[in-house]
């Protein structure tokens, strides 16, 4: 029986896992990922995580890890018994809280009755389910190896092996998709009743596909970008979805506890190669390298290709960049007494906002941004870092 651990006393932390295996790439990805199926390689990248584990889980003795989260690539597609072990290792190297969120994102197209058995039997407990698009031309045209029968079939089975916490992913400004098209998708995914939904608008990356003939498929500008985005939130508001940062929105109760993590500045583990950490004071990211990675660990050798101490004055930036993102935004009080630096200046900047509809003051005093907001987050954010760095 794995061990779990419930103590208070220590502090919550969340572990990412990297898994960098897609049946196939998508034409608007830039995330590390591979398109291979082989059992060596897949075989060697677990247990190179589990030795990795198994290494740092002793440098954590006063952590309680309360999120786990399997991103990538594809963890569905690498496997439930690859999810599985990696998951024990886990269990046994680090004190796992009994109530710890632990999600793992599939593609519909790769979601079986045998995958969810396993893993709900293991313990996992929410699902990212990646979505996209409900037009089937479109999903085609991104590269995305499955159709929304597939999607609608996916949610039926995970439904049906009682995960109780599903998220799915969307996204708008695809090729050829108009505002009427990107509210279908909206209406038609409210069917599926997901407790959680987030939404984002396609950004074309350099060195991608898409970014190759991205003048040829009519792709949309970031006015009707900004009206599909405005228009998502006022759909799901009225359907009961709270809006709790600015690509994500939820149920009551269902917030994503991992990613909040990101946004609130907490610690957080990643293993497998291009993971990212924030621990102990510091900021490291692994080589976004498989081959450098399994080899690094299995003979020791250094797999961190950027490690970075950070400082009060950097972290204060960080609070601000990050905890406009969500919708509780920052405290002034919290502000000044965790970075020793005047919230004054910053707020006559908010004040300026507030003026113009994109920044609002609760009656407790923190300030957050609003849908408008959002989308000039950006700007907004970098205006107040450069007040910032001149107090």
């Amino acid at each position: 029986m794995p061990l779990f651990f419930n103590n208070k006393n220590r502090t919550p932390l969340g572990i990412y896992i990297h898994v960098p295996f897609c049946r196939s790439k998508c034409q608007y990805c830039d995330f590390y990922s591979l398109t291979t199926k082989e059992d060596k390689v897949l075989d060697r990248y677990q247990d190179a995580v589990c030795a990795h584990i198994k290494e740092t889980g002793p440098l954590a003795p006063d952590y309680v890890v309360d999120t786990i989260y399997f991103g990538g690539g594809t963890p569905s597609f690498f496997g439930a018994d690859g999810m599985a072990a990696i998951l024990n290792t886990i269990r046994k190297s680090f004190k796992v809280s009994s109530t710890a969120e632990i999600t793992f994102e599939a593609n519909p197209d790769s979601v079986s009755d045998r995958l969810l058995r396993r893993l709900r039997s293991e313990g996992f407990n929410r699902v990212s389910l990646g979505i996209q698009c409900d037009n089937d031309e479109i999903l085609k045209k991104l590269g995305r190896p499955h159709n929304y029968a597939q999607a609608v079939s996916a949610v039926q089975r995970i439904r049906k092996f009682k995960f109780k916490n599903l998220s799915v992913d969307l996204m708008f400004g695809l090729p050829g998709q108009s505002l009427q098209d990107w509210e279908k998708t909206l209406k038609n995914v409210l069917k599926l009743q997901p407790e959680h939904i987030s939404c984002y608008g396609l950004t074309v990356e350099e060195g991608t596909p898409l970014y190759e003939y991205r003048e040829y498929c009519n792709l949309a500008d970031e006015d009707t970008q900004a009206d599909m985005y405005l228009s998502a939130v006022e759909i799901l508001r009225q359907h009961g979805y709270r809006q709790y940062e600015i690509s994500n929105f939820c149920k009551k109760g269902n917030v994503s506890r991992h990613n909040l993590k990101y946004w609130n500045g907490e610690p957080y583990l990643g293993f497998g190669p291009n993971a990212s950490s924030d621990f102990g004071g510091r900021r490291f990211t692994i080589v976004r390298d498989l081959k450098k990675y399994i080899e690094g660990i299995r003979h020791g050798g250094q797999v961190l290709q950027e490690v970075q101490t950070i400082a009060t004055r950097e972290r204060a930036g960080e609070y601000l960049s990050l905890r406009l993102r969500t919708a509780s935004g920052i405290d002034p009080k919290a502000y000044e007494r965790q970075f020793l630096l005047p919230f004054g200046p910053l707020e006559k900047c908010l004040q300026e906002c507030k003026e113009r509809g994109l920044a609002t003051k609760t009656f407790d005093g923190r300030w957050h941004l609003t849908p408008n907001g959002f989308l000039l987050s950006n700007s907004i954010i970098s205006d107040l870092l450069v007040i910032q760095d001149k107090n």
